[in-house]
């Protein structure tokens, strides 16, 4: 991890700065990892890739390296003094200082779209803020396809998960969903200054053109989904009757046609079962 932990003191040391705990700041310093990252996104010069929250740039200027263009959108108002300067002469380099959450990715997409080949997202994500971010890219329906990002291990687990599984949750439907999920590789808390607590793990979304199970209404069945792991220790009947959804009568009459027991818990049904369910 040599080049990037003497490039990340290096610029800490420049600017006087330190990491910014409270948004989840930790500067990637190993090499491999993020040679990985941009590895497993398979850019090539067609594509626009959209970095979020970039930091110090130690990720940026290997996607520069690759890309057609890249769209950084970072938060913190002293990253972006830093990344002007390092990059400022790249012409294939944008930068939007602002909340990842509240910007207009659809515009900004649309707008590229007639320059580029593909779209691709890449990000080192901050643990507290990772799934608003991963459910509004997914939720978004943005003409992208694929979304590469380093967070949490434990968090990650459950994204990749199987529907059905133990790891399972209301998120891991919805990854599964609109994507194709894989793990890449778990990344030990020593590649990052100032060092997390926990493990982090890189995935890669693969965005489906199409979902795998045909759905009517997409908001009532990530509503039941969401209602059914509200309380995991619970059974399905419990939980959407507690949610407001159905009455208690009409989910269990749902579960004997569709020939579920009605001591079932939503972490126990597969995608296909928990749409049957919702319909």
């Amino acid at each position: 991890m040599e080049n990037a932990y003497k490039e990340t003191m290096f610029i800490l040391n420049k600017y006087n700065i330190t990491a910014n705990k409270s948004l989840g700041q930790n500067f990637l310093i190993n090499d491999d990892v993020i040679n990985t990252i941009v590895d497993s996104a398979q850019i090539n010069k067609e594509d626009l890739i959209i970095e979020i929250g970039p930091g110090l740039g130690t990720l940026t200027s290997k996607l520069l390296e690759k890309a057609k263009k890249v769209i950084c959108i970072e938060l913190d108002k002293r990253m972006i003094k830093i990344l002007q300067n390092r990059f400022s002469l790249y012409n294939n380099f944008e930068l939007i200082n602002e909340d990842i959450l509240k910007v207009n990715l659809k515009e900004i997409i649309e707008k590229e779209l007639r320059n580029i080949q593909k779209v691709k997202i890449v990000a080192n994500l901050p643990y507290y803020i990772t799934t608003p971010i991963i459910m509004k890219l997914l939720e978004d329906k943005l003409n992208i396809e694929s979304i590469t990002v380093m967070i949490q291990k434990e968090v990650a687990k459950r994204l990749t998960a199987k529907p059905g599984e133990k790891l399972s949750g209301a998120i891991t439907y919805a990854v599964n969903y609109y994507s194709d999920p894989e793990e890449i590789i778990v990344v030990p808390n020593s590649s990052f200054i100032p060092e997390p607590e926990v493990e982090s793990e890189v995935i890669k979304l693969n965005l489906r053109s199409t979902p795998p199970i045909s759905v009517k209404d997409e908001e009532l069945f990530f509503k039941f989904i969401k209602a059914s792991f509200m309380q995991r220790r619970k059974t399905l009947v419990n939980g959407i009757t507690n949610s407001g959804l159905m009455k208690k009568e009409e989910i269990k009459e749902l579960l004997k046609k569709v020939g579920l027991e009605e001591n079932v818990r939503g972490e126990n049904l597969t995608m296909r079962r928990l749409c049957k369910t919702c319909k």
